[in-house]
């Protein structure tokens, strides 16, 4: 009988490596949302009770009110802003952008669009009552407030 020593550890393959490395590259790519805009203000949601899901999120759109962020203030000042898309604008913007908003939009989706404030839970009504008479007068009357859920025991 002949002992056979020093014997080395087999190689490990990597032929399957490429294979493994795109599965991964795959489920990231499916699973992760990208951003839509960026976010020039900050908002606290107020918090409500009865919350309910919006079902069909490719017909909101968002109007964001809240004071401008950290990195904007000194350009800004710390009042709250509306932000439409990627920039701060005023009340006389939301013609545009609720216009703007619909033509991206089939035609059979354009009567069940819905807009989103996403104001902070500090700004004044005055602002948001200023946003909501121009999207009366752009006919967008489908319109939703976001806020965080909370079990109302305070």
């Amino acid at each position: 009988m002949k002992k056979k020593g020093n014997k080395g550890l087999p190689g490990i393959s990597t032929a399957s490596l490429p294979d493994v490395i795109f599965m991964i590259l795959f489920f990231f790519m499916v699973s992760t949302t990208m951003r839509d805009q960026e976010l020039l203000v900050r908002y606290k949601l107020p918090e409500a009770t009865e919350v309910q899901k919006l079902e069909k999120k490719s017909l909101v759109s968002y109007i964001h009110i809240g004071p401008p962020t950290l990195a904007m203030q000194a350009q800004f000042g710390t009042a709250p802003r509306i932000q439409l898309n990627d920039s701060y604008k005023s009340t006389r913007d939301i013609l545009d952008f609720i216009a703007a908003e619909r033509d991206k939009l089939n035609e059979a989706d354009r009567a069940l669009m819905t807009v989103c404030l996403k104001a902070d839970q500090y700004t004044k009504m005055g602002i948001v009552t200023d946003v909501k008479q121009e999207l009366r007068r752009a006919n967008a009357l489908k319109i939703s407030y976001a806020a965080s859920k909370t079990l109302g025991y305070n």
